[in-house]
């Protein structure tokens, strides 16, 4: 089951342009679309092009391009939402991965989200 990629998720079918998205910024690694539950007043999913299930496995199987301008993107997303350090605002940037991660869409994706105060992370537990 490791890194098995499927071609259906809904992610790979916004890539080949068969879903409609609102897309914030795009580039030749990488796709930034708002998310369409929103938690936060700002809250975009950044995707990579390739085909990436989870974190570790963009980490370890992407090219260095496709690192770099996922992360550039990542970073214009944050200028343009006014939600970056810059703007003296702040954001959390948050990746879920399988099960225990309550990943829902097994197309590695991170959650940009701002535009107020969210308080803890996680709750804590023995």
């Amino acid at each position: 089951m490791a890194f098995d990629y499927d071609d259906s998720n809904i992610f790979a079918r916004i890539l080949r342009g068969e879903i409609p998205n609102d897309t914030v910024a795009e580039n030749d690694h990488a796709l930034a679309f708002r998310d369409i539950a929103p938690k936060t007043p700002s809250h975009v999913l950044v995707i990579p092009k390739g085909r990436y299930v989870s974190l570790d496995d963009f980490a370890a199987n992407a090219s260095a391009e496709e690192i770099a301008g996922f992360m550039r993107l990542c970073a214009e997303v944050c200028a343009r939402e006014g939600i970056g350090l810059e703007a003296g605002q702040g954001f959390r940037a948050i990746s879920n991965a399988g099960p225990h991660g309550v990943q829902e869409v097994p197309h590695f994706h991170l959650h940009i989200m701002g535009g107020r105060p969210m308080g803890p992370m996680v709750s804590l537990r023995d």
